[in-house]
């Protein structure tokens, strides 16, 4: 049964499906499912520099030798900084998603083989639990026929009727011990593989919630555009104060 709906793998690693996510209940975060950038995000920072400036916002222009914001001279070092800061950030936010995408990979193939491990030993319980069985009754089936054999020997021994009548009540009473501790044993066995298979499954879905959030947390560390966007402008206005104070 998949337990998560596993989500396209970001940053050109490959697809999920190569790993069987479907069935192994392993997702990526949504927000990260892809790792495309919009295109504009990786226009050349001299875009910048034919931008129409209110002559109100006394940024100054090109035209007037003032540069773009009023920098002069400064304005290529500025522009120049901007850029530098935006591919770093691009550039961090890549790295990051590729080994948040490294991490969902590897934690698809231990998930695989953790349920592998789980599907081995449940398939090892049931067997010895059919085993169990399979001995169980056939000492019940030779336990009927030794009690049978025994009510014949104690009848052909003509013995007196009260005599004869205890010993086959006898003879019944073991044989039917004899068959309840069978059918015990054969219950406890039973409780016993329900136990086991309960484990089995506990111990697969802790590794398997472990290897989620070990995705979460990958997945978690890549900076949003939106992030690394504002911490380019917050540093270009830091700059731009460093530049208009020259």
């Amino acid at each position: 049964m998949c337990v998560f709906a596993a989500p396209a793998v970001a940053g050109g690693l490959g697809s999920a499906s190569a790993f069987g996510a479907t069935s192994l209940g392993i997702a990526a975060p949504a927000a990260f499912a892809s790792a495309a950038l919009p295109a504009a995000a990786f226009a050349a920072p001299t875009a910048l520099a034919g931008a129409a400036i209110p002559a109100t916002l006394g940024f100054g222009s090109a035209a007037t030798g003032a540069g773009l914001f009023g920098l002069g001279a400064a304005t290529n070092p500025f522009l120049a900084s901007l850029g530098l800061n935006l591919a770093t950030g691009l550039v961090q936010q890549q790295a990051a998603t590729q080994a948040a995408n490294a991490v969902y990979q590897s934690s698809l193939i231990a998930n695989q083989s953790a349920e592998d491990a789980f599907r081995n030993m449940q398939d090892g319980l049931a067997e010895k639990l059919k085993e169990t069985k399979a001995s169980k009754s056939q000492e019940k089936f030779a336990a009927n026929i030794t009690a049978l054999k025994n009510k014949g020997a104690i009848i052909a021994s003509e013995r007196a009727g009260l005599t004869i009548d205890v010993l086959l009540a006898d003879n019944e009473r073991q044989a039917a011990n004899f068959r309840e501790s069978i059918n015990q044993t054969m219950e406890s066995a039973t409780r016993q593989y329900g136990r086991d298979v309960k484990g089995l499954i506990a111990t697969r879905d802790n590794r398997r919630n472990k290897l989620q959030s070990n995705i979460n947390q990958a997945y978690n560390q890549i900076p949003s555009l939106g992030s690394t966007l504002l911490n380019v402008a917050t540093q270009g206005l830091s700059t731009y104060g460093q530049l208009a104070a020259l």
